[in-house]
């Protein structure tokens, strides 16, 4: 098993102009990552989305670190202004942008949902759309060599009952899933029973951890955030919290899984220091289990 980050874990230090993703490629090499994922491109002024990723590619190459997926938005209910070929043919083009990074996957959304007064339409009725837009853009990805993924991301498309539907409804055996061990619970579902359930449909995967409040008590003021279910989650150091991520990872491990387990940081704690400190508890779990 190989570790990698999300530039995501980055957040706060691309937010304040510390680093760029160009520069994060060797902080995370130097952080003693084997690969990096890059969430978005924050392409500089003036210059193209393609030779930005050429650029990247190339640093990752002289760094010594592999690119390992790139993750972007997606909404086939509501994106490209509800044209859905139109964002089919958005993805397509992500596709070629993934192409030119070098990595073997792509993570893409699949909807937030119903919004306003469509709330109160179904799961059902959003399926088709969604499992046509997923087929169609990995059918053309498939071409490229790379897989496409949806996560458990989102509230709408998260817990694993529905993310399980969607795969089975896309039918193709390139498209999988990026499985994250602590999204269950924006879901209130318990994330060791949903990720053995969906470990067959994995391509990918990140580690997470949250802090929990019960939703029958006080509201936690400081980088909470609800669930769908009324609990309360904070993003925090992995090993810190509550997500079962010994469990995930024997589970993985067990199951013979041998990509990338990336580092997804969303904590208060300082980037650095939680990414660091994160890792080094996937690595000893990883070693000792």
């Amino acid at each position: 098993m190989k570790f990698s980050v999300s530039t995501y874990s980055f957040s706060a230090l691309l937010s304040r102009g510390e680093y760029t993703q160009l520069e994060l490629i060797q902080l995370a090499c130097d952080m003693g990552f084997d690969g990096i994922e890059f969430t978005d491109l924050v392409v500089p002024e003036g210059m193209s989305k393609a030779d930005y990723a050429a650029s990247l590619r190339a640093e990752c190459e002289r760094a010594g670190i592999t690119p390992v997926n790139y993750t972007i938005g997606a909404d086939f209910l509501y994106g490209s202004e509800g044209d859905i070929d139109r964002e089919i043919e958005r993805l397509k083009g992500e596709v070629d942008i993934a192409e030119i990074l070098g990595v073997g996957g792509m993570r893409h959304d699949a909807t937030g949902g119903w919004r306003g007064g469509e709330k109160r339409r179904s799961f059902d009725e959003a399926l088709v759309r969604i499992t046509q837009g997923c087929r169609e853009v990995t059918r053309y990805a498939k071409t490229k060599g790379i897989h496409t993924m949806m996560e458990n991301h989102g509230f709408f498309c998260q817990e694993s009952s529905r993310v399980e539907r969607i795969v089975n409804g896309v039918g193709n055996e390139n498209f999988g899933l990026l499985l994250d061990m602590g999204n269950f619970m924006c879901a209130d579902e318990d994330p060791e029973k949903a990720f053995g359930k969906l470990l067959p449909y994995v391509y990918h995967v990140h580690a997470k951890d949250f802090i929990f409040k019960s939703g029958n008590g006080a509201q936690p003021v400081g980088g909470f955030f609800g669930t769908r279910g009324g609990n309360f989650l904070r993003g925090t150091v992995i090993g810190h919290g509550v997500v079962p991520v010994v469990q995930c990872m024997r589970l993985l491990k067990n199951s013979g899984y041998d990509g990338f387990v990336s580092v997804e940081f969303e904590g208060c704690e300082d980037a650095k220091t939680g990414i660091a400190w994160g890792l080094d508890f996937l690595k000893n779990t990883y070693e000792s289990i």
